[in-house]
């Protein structure tokens, strides 16, 4: 086994400093504007990368609020952290990879929010062996991610912060005031100093309300910005097939793709998301996540069952068989509530709609 830092196509996903890499170097070239300290690209430059700039030929990657970048920036800029939270499937942890590969040229430094998260993995632990060996140095200190970017003057990143039990939250309370982590095991004035340019994003969901609630003071170390779902049907379903195209890639020309096979999909998880049709009805919506980015993987392994298991032509009947997934999972309640609407409002669609006809076809064996 081989493990390097070098990013190949081969790579099931790449960061996004390799993937846009090219963008990246070009807006560094191009990039005329002042540069917050530490910053690698200027504000208007790192706001380009993430929402395009067609002049320069830099792809939109962000859809959603154009404000909320420009409000996460300035507070990047300053001595708050950045909070984003919303609801699962929001595209949060995209925007925080992006923003930190922009201003800081890389998104790796990052903690993922368990149960199991422990203060070792924010600031820094020990190699054993060595430290018998040699006591507390330098060489037999671990340093977390967190510790990385304060020393190389980076974003961190902490996803699912309230995953995390509230002590191990806290920790992060001195550590955003002081900008410093103290390292008592090598004497009474050892500690790593942030450089420039350090800051921290987190991701929170709203439907993890209440699992570890923040305190107070950690609250007041963030500035909150929500990543709200798409309500505007047409661009949900252009978000969808540009997404859709991206993830097939070199197999986007194995597939017929109707738009009205798109349509519908959207339509379904909007109304369903929303609770309510488009003609008014009222639903009672489902307990599993309804985002855009689970539209995009419904439609994404429909097409591989296209592609590889039918003749090549995406139909309703393969994002009907899909869906199970989603929705029902083990929850007998939101088994309930899609069973009605398919009953009800899909049923008395299919009799003037192939499309739906087929979608209802496929889903009388839920």
């Amino acid at each position: 086994m081989t493990i390097n830092n070098i990013a190949t196509t081969e790579q099931l996903r790449q960061s996004a400093e390799h993937k846009y890499a090219d963008e990246l170097n070009l807006l560094r070239q191009q990039d005329k504007k002042v540069r917050p300290s530490g910053w690698q690209l200027s504000a208007h430059a790192v706001r380009d990368f993430i929402l395009g700039n067609e002049h320069l030929r830099i792809s939109k990657k962000f859809y959603g609020d154009d404000a909320l970048v420009d409000r996460a920036l300035v507070t990047l800029m300053g001595k708050q952290g950045l909070m984003l939270v919303g609801e699962p499937g929001t595209a949060k942890s995209m925007l925080s990879e992006l923003l930190s590969a922009a201003i800081g040229g890389s998104s790796q430094f990052t903690v993922q929010g368990t149960a199991g998260t422990t203060e070792d993995h924010i600031k820094y632990s020990w190699n054993y062996a060595l430290l018998l060996s040699q006591g507390p140095t330098e060489q037999s200190l671990i340093p977390s991610p967190v510790f990385y970017a304060m020393q190389q003057g980076c974003i961190a990143r902490f996803e699912e912060i309230t995953r995390c039990p509230a002590e191990i939250q806290d920790v992060l309370v001195s550590l955003l005031s002081e900008k410093q982590i103290m390292i008592p095991e090598m004497g009474q004035n050892f500690s790593l100093h942030a450089n420039k340019g350090f800051n921290l994003i987190a991701t929170a969901n709203l439907r993890d309300r209440g699992v570890h609630e923040m305190s107070s003071a950690l609250k007041r170390r963030f500035n909150f910005e929500t990543v709200k779902p798409i309500k505007d049907r047409a661009f949900e379903v252009e978000l969808l097939q540009l997404q859709l195209k991206n993830e097939l890639q070199e197999l986007n020309n194995e597939v017929n793709i109707q738009p009205d096979i798109i349509e519908l999909l959207v339509t379904v998880f909007q109304e369903l998301r929303s609770g309510q049709t488009q003609q008014g009805t009222q639903l009672k919506t489902p307990d599993a996540v309804m985002s855009t980015a689970e539209a995009v993987n419904i439609a994404h392994a429909a097409c591989l069952q296209a592609i590889y298991l039918d003749g090549g032509e995406l139909s309703a009947a393969h994002l009907a068989q899909q869906l199970l997934g989603v929705v029902f999972k083990d929850n007998a309640d939101d088994a309930r509530r899609l069973r009605y609407y398919l009953d009800t409002v899909v049923k008395e669609r299919s009799r003037q709609d192939r499309h739906w006809k087929a979608f209802f076809e496929a889903s009388r064996n839920f």
